[in-house]
């Protein structure tokens, strides 16, 4: 089954053309990255303006890079929400012209299933790879979302705790505003970090020992400005040292809860999916962890981390009918739910 993929949930157009939700064809990305820097984040005017100038030329490159042509495929996988409400349409009504005019099924994908699935797809690092065996814990952590999930099946899941504020990524991106570091903050001060002491500052790990499987990032956040507020002088001659205590902060809550949650319940295989999974102290850390355990680790490569349309390509395809509408019945969601 070769689906293409659409994915305009925030501000990086994509589109994939995968088959039988594992074989990746294409899978092509224009970053925005370059027109929202110099407002120190995402302005959502100008996302959907880029995504409705490059949307076409996007899928015309991903089916020319698998070879393909419309008549080739067997349906179109949107993600429909959650996220930027004209972000989303313009990746929705492309979906919806492309597949009535090719009287293809469409599917109707959330933007955090497709995340999820991203560890379905083919990856180098583990050559003989299968679909994971389910049950599995999977730990959704992007700019977003910081969400414990339990995957009963492909199409069942259960959130068993989130974040009460700030996401993870969320987090990077501020406190990397706040060391000058730019944006997008997160691999930027990951990379910093790699030079400093992590344990240099004792930040504050906030729900670590509360017995919810929630996580709350605010508190660090703060903590680091007002670190940072008291000694200004840190900025030019410790700023290595603040990032990689900042992110230690992050990774141990990150960790402590999912491996709480995955003994709890039994858990033998944790998955980590969402832009934050790509951050080099949270895999290594992770699998440490695990492997005292005996719980195995399922990280997508980088390139499947950050959003893309591979990944909403897969979900379709595994969660099938519960995805596949009526072309015309495309709609948006911008709060889609689990």
């Amino acid at each position: 089954m070769r689906l293409l993929g659409i994915e305009t949930s925030c501000d990086d157009t994509a589109a994939a053309v995968v088959v039988d939700g594992y074989t990746v064809e294409s899978n092509v990305l224009a970053s925005q990255d370059e027109f929202h820097r110099e407002y120190g984040g995402i302005v959502p005017e100008i996302a959907s303006r880029k995504h409705a100038e490059t949307i076409n030329a996007v899928i015309d490159l991903a089916l020319r890079n698998a070879h393909r042509h419309f008549d080739e495929l067997d349906g179109i996988a949107v993600t429909c929400g959650p996220g930027l409400p004209g972000s989303l349409v313009v990746g929705v009504a492309a979906a919806q012209a492309a597949a009535i005019a090719c009287g293809l099924p469409a599917y109707a994908v959330n933007h955090l299933h497709g995340h999820l699935f991203a560890n379905y797809l083919e990856n180098p690092q583990r050559p003989a790879y299968a679909a994971p065996s389910t049950p599995f814990l999977c730990l959704v952590v992007s700019g977003g979302h910081t969400d414990l999930i339990v995957v009963e099946t492909p199409s069942q899941h259960r959130v068993i705790g989130r974040t009460l504020d700030d996401a993870a990524g969320e987090a990077f991106d501020k406190v990397a505003r706040l060391l000058g570091l730019g944006f997008p903050g997160g691999p930027v001060l990951d990379k910093l970090a790699r030079s400093g002491d992590p344990r240099a500052f004792d930040f504050p790990r906030g729900l670590v020992r509360d017995g919810s499987y929630n996580f709350s990032f605010s508190g660090l956040k703060t903590a680091v400005r007002y670190h940072l507020d008291a000694h200004p002088e840190h900025v030019a001659e410790r700023l290595a040292d603040v990032a990689a205590s900042f992110q230690a902060a992050v990774v141990d809550a990150l960790c402590e809860k999912t491996l709480r949650a995955a003994r709890d319940l039994r858990m033998s295989t944790i998955a980590l999916a969402g832009g934050v999974a790509a951050n080099s102290s949270l895999r290594s850390e992770l699998k440490r962890r695990a492997s005292r355990d005996g719980i195995d680790v399922l990280v997508p490569p980088p390139a499947y981390c950050t959003d893309n349309a591979a990944m909403i390509a897969a979900a379709a395809f595994y969660r099938g009918d519960r995805a596949r509408v009526r072309p015309e019945d495309l709609r948006i969601d911008p709060n889609f739910a689990w």
